[in-house]
């Protein structure tokens, strides 16, 4: 018996904002044998999971196809077509989204223009995230564009997840200190002011402390512990100039250093002169100017 027909969409109630991401729309349908869409380009990322069915999609040189479980991204300005299956054609639910972070976050997620796809087997959850998002906007709740950016990251999350593609691409063998490096600095750089330990960083990033510690110095010359306690006293040489309503003790604390004291001490190492001098000699070049 021929399947009916069948097609529900609902859009963002706020409109189309420009935003870091923005989810537009998402909908499902249960095609009809053969129902085409394009050959078109769209100015948004377009991401579909198959229900049911097959179907044919091409998108550039990349042509699939597809069937249960498999999610396919269409993206912003490629051209692409698609067809469902004559005899068993698909049913898939779909989302729509765009902003300044979109294109990290598919790459986050695994996609990439010449693996526009995944497929996640008989988990439940894509299908779900999907459904979530329409019912999210159809409600037209106050918070449905919040909802439903949430419901986009935890669905492509669960897509990374459950293709079991979870873990991070390897740094190519002539490239890994330069990699773990990166790592480095961009853990520390963005929690330096919370209580770090090596032991935890190297936890968190997987390595060895010993191992993270000496290819880190090989790349950078200083150690993590020496590079961490430079980045704090440049950020608190920074709030001195800028906040001057902040005492030095709030300073210390705002930039990791539990001990006032002790961010003086480091200070002085670095530039040769107090926070309270430093401050007072960049107050006294304001008045000259």
């Amino acid at each position: 018996m021929a399947k009916q027909a069948t097609y529900r969409v609902a859009s963002n109630p706020f409109g189309f904002r420009k935003r870091e991401l923005t989810v537009l729309f998402a909908g499902d349908s249960q095609t009809n044998p053969q129902h085409r869409i394009g050959p078109k380009v769209v100015d948004y990322y377009l991401l579909h999971h198959v229900l049911s069915g097959r179907g044919v999609f091409r998108m550039g040189d990349v042509e699939l196809a597809l069937g249960p479980g498999d999610s396919f991204l269409i993206y912003p300005g490629k051209l692409f077509h698609y067809v469902s299956d004559e005899m068993n054609p698909w049913r898939y639910r779909w989302v729509a989204f765009s902003g300044s972070s979109a294109a990290a976050l598919v790459r986050d997620a695994g996609f990439d223009p010449e693996r526009p796809w995944t497929h996640t087997g008989e988990d439940k959850a894509p299908g779900e995230r999907c459904r979530a998002i329409f019912e999210a906007f159809r409600e037209r709740s106050g918070s449905a564009s919040l909802a439903a950016s949430g419901h986009l990251h935890l669905l492509l999350a669960s897509l990374r997840e459950a293709s079991g593609d979870s873990a991070p691409a390897l740094p190519r063998p002539g490239t890994h200190s330069e990699e773990l490096a990166r790592q480095v600095i961009g853990y520390l750089s963005t929690q330096y002011a919370e209580p770090i330990t090596i032991e935890g960083m190297a936890e968190a990033l997987g390595y060895n402390r010993a191992y993270l510690s000496r290819v880190f110095k090989q790349h950078a010359g200083v150690s993590p512990a020496t590079f961490l306690t430079k980045l704090r006293v440049d950020q608190g040489r920074r709030l001195l100039r800028e906040r001057p309503e902040l005492t030095v003790e709030q300073i210390a604390s705002s930039v990791g250093f539990q001990d006032a004291l002790y961010f003086s001490k480091q200070f002085r190492r670095w530039y040769a002169q107090s926070p309270t001098e430093y401050r007072s000699a960049v107050g006294d070049a304001l008045k000259m100017k």
